[in-house]
């Protein structure tokens, strides 16, 4: 017995507190995994090239750049799972 795909609105919800997360949730592991690697990454890069004076979001424009794409994507692949498991 296979499971429901959960809702991408759950789905959003939960990439939007956990980072990342939102992959793992619909089955994409290794991808949200990845992308926690470049969140850090680029927050940590961009910390070291930022002036002290800039800003915490501009310290951590880097990381949160690639927040920000991750979750259209999270939301995009359980979309699609669901409205697949739907027709099914």
């Amino acid at each position: 017995m296979t499971q429901a795909p959960l809702s991408p609105y759950w789905v959003l919800t939960l990439a939007i507190l956990l980072p990342g997360m939102g992959h793992v949730a619909v089955g994409a592991v290794r991808r949200g995994l990845v992308l926690q690697v470049f969140m850090i990454l680029g927050a940590v890069i961009t910390w070291h090239l930022s002036n002290p004076q800039t800003s915490l979001a501009g310290r951590l424009a880097g990381g949160l750049f690639v927040y920000a794409l991750s979750l259209p994507e999270a939301y995009r692949l359980a979309r699609v799972r669901y409205l697949s498991a739907s027709r099914v």
